[in-house]
């Protein structure tokens, strides 16, 4: 199948299908007129790719997933692991997120929202604390 076919079937666009290709993801066969040409099963490493890139996971962890998962004598330890480390950062992720909504929220309630000019979002951007570790406010 060629190139929109996978892209449908797998529901990724073509572009995407492109960028994997490049970086060395999937590799499907060409055609004599140097076409792409795609078959089940670079279809179902493209699905593959689409839901583990939906979770979240980066281009290098989907390279390691698609290693183990081709690999026969693969020990579910090490998807495990793997799995369990983008936990953790889904979780760290999810910590700052709370730590942001904090604060906003702390701004927007600290602002009485008048027609007045002094507005304390804008002064605690302009002036408010930076993390040292990631350099945004606190």
């Amino acid at each position: 199948m060629n190139i929109g076919d996978a892209a449908a079937a797998s529901g990724l666009p073509a572009k995407t299908i492109r960028y994997y290709e490049d970086m060395g993801l999937i590799t499907p066969r060409r055609d004599a007129n140097g076409y792409r040409s795609f078959g089940d099963g670079d279809v179902h490493r493209l699905a593959f790719l689409n839901r583990a890139r939906g979770l979240g996971l980066s281009l290098e962890d989907c390279r390691a997933l698609l290693g183990l998962y081709d690999d026969d004598g693969r020990a579910s330890e090490d998807v495990k692991r793997l799995a369990a480390d983008h936990l953790a950062r889904i979780d760290a992720r999810i910590a700052e997120l709370q730590s942001m909504r904090a604060t906003v929220a702390g701004l927007v309630s600290a602002c009485a929202g008048g027609d007045r000019p002094d507005c304390p979002i804008l002064d605690d951007l302009a002036t408010g604390p930076l993390c040292a570790h990631t350099g945004k406010p606190v």
